[in-house]
């Protein structure tokens, strides 16, 4: 498939903002998005797709993603800082991470494994979560420094929280990945602004 376009690195940086989105909820109401959960959770198991579309399952499944970019971008609403620096992190994160080719095998692996678990027991199994979570915390976590996250201890002391903000990280990094692989990069993003917010109005139109 063709990868380099700006409507596929403007998909992939939804997909960033919607792991971050994810996280602030979590960490401050104690539950997310389900539709855009799973797409995005759903993303990291995606190793070979049709089109990058398909590696979120849907365009819907951005929905989340491509409204909270078009806040952040437009200047419409506030935005909200805690997902811009969740974004900023998670994209810092994932350069990191491209240096170190034996913890991307150990990840590859880990998700190869989760692959399985998904088929058998649904993507947004606990069990599915869990190992993608200590994916992350075994791996991406340990690159310096790591992605601080804020929100209310309640929610932030569960387990089952955690280990989807974990797997949501991990998912972001993924759509990082992505987006460079499309052909993206910091001055794109940059200089290409008016460009991208365009690509985003169409996207939701088809959303």
């Amino acid at each position: 498939m063709q990868l380099n376009s700006l409507t596929n690195q403007t998909i992939a940086l939804a997909g960033i903002a919607q792991a971050a989105a994810l996280v602030d909820q979590l960490a401050t109401t104690g539950t997310a998005n389900a539709i855009a959960l799973e797409a995005s959770i759903g993303s990291i198991l995606k190793i070979d797709s049709d089109s990058v579309v398909d590696v979120y399952g849907s365009l819907s499944g951005l929905k989340l993603g491509l409204e909270q970019m078009q806040t952040q971008m437009t200047g419409y609403k506030i935005p909200n800082h805690q997902q811009a620096r969740y974004a900023a992190s998670i994209v810092y994160l994932e350069t990191k991470l491209s240096g170190h080719k034996d913890m991307l095998k150990i990840i590859q692996t880990g998700i190869s494994r989760a692959q399985a678990q998904s088929e058998q027991y649904g993507v947004l199994h606990e069990n599915v979560i869990a190992n993608l979570g200590d994916i992350y915390f075994n791996t991406v976590r340990t690159l310096a420094p790591p992605v601080m996250v804020n929100g209310e201890q309640a929610y932030l002391s569960r387990t089952d929280t955690t280990n989807k903000i974990r797997a949501l990280l991990l998912a972001g990094v993924r759509s990082s990945l992505l987006w460079k692989q499309c052909g993206g990069a910091r001055w794109k993003f940059l200089f290409h602004r008016k460009k991208i917010v365009a690509e985003l109005q169409d996207l939701l139109k088809r959303a």
